[in-house]
């Protein structure tokens, strides 16, 4: 089988870390585009962004050997879907208003590659339930004093000191910290056509 390179079309340090752990070589290559979908419904607006990263960085490369691999993540309580706070002021609401209480996050995965003139795509989707305890404001200071809020969709993120009122998750980890590693490992396995190999063969395909 021919070598494949696979690159991410993200900014995220966390999602360059969590793909750090399956051990494959990948560059990182941003996309620029303004993340605007036209959906309305959680899981179909995370897909289309997803896509939509994945397929603005396809479009600045021309290998067949490349794998585009793109994600987005929101955080959605109720019917409101929360953004990155635009200031501290706002990340105390948004925070205030998930605790004590439950809330969802849904992360997208797209990957993409041009083969024989085509475009071969494959998206997917995991939704995860996040339970916060009713924090004091002592809790709730402390963690903006940490600065982790601003650049969070829903002001937090799962893997600081959040964990403080987080109390528990229902499905991925990994999906709420903005990746999730284990349904995407299946994923690029089936996209590659390597389900059955249970050996690591395929590994070595990816320089």
């Amino acid at each position: 089988m021919e070598k494949l390179k696979l690159v991410l079309g993200s900014q995220s340090p966390r999602r360059k870390e969590l793909l750090g752990w399956l051990n494959l070589p990948f560059s990182v290559l941003v996309p620029n585009i303004e993340e605007i979908s036209e959906f309305t419904l959680p899981s179909e607006i995370v897909e289309d962004v997803a896509c939509q990263k994945g397929r603005a960085v396809l479009q600045q490369l021309t290998d067949s050997q490349v794998i585009v691999v793109a994600s987005d993540t929101i955080v959605v309580r109720d019917d409101d879907i929360l953004g990155k706070p635009a200031d501290l002021s706002e990340a105390r609401q948004m925070l205030s208003s998930l605790a004590g209480r439950s809330h969802y996050v849904y992360s997208a995965v797209y990957l993409g590659r041009k083969l024989d003139g085509h475009l071969q795509e494959q998206s997917f989707v995991v939704k995860s339930k996040v339970y916060f305890d009713d924090f004091s404001e002592d809790t709730l200071e402390t963690y903006l004093s940490f600065g982790e809020s601003l650049d969070k969709a829903g002001a937090y993120g799962i893997q600081g000191a959040s964990l403080t009122f987080i109390s528990r998750v229902e499905g991925s980890y990994s999906n709420v910290v903005g990746f999730p590693l284990s349904d995407f490992l299946r994923e690029l396995k089936s996209f590659i056509g390597v389900e059955q190999d249970d050996q690591g063969s395929w590994r070595k395909l990816f320089v």
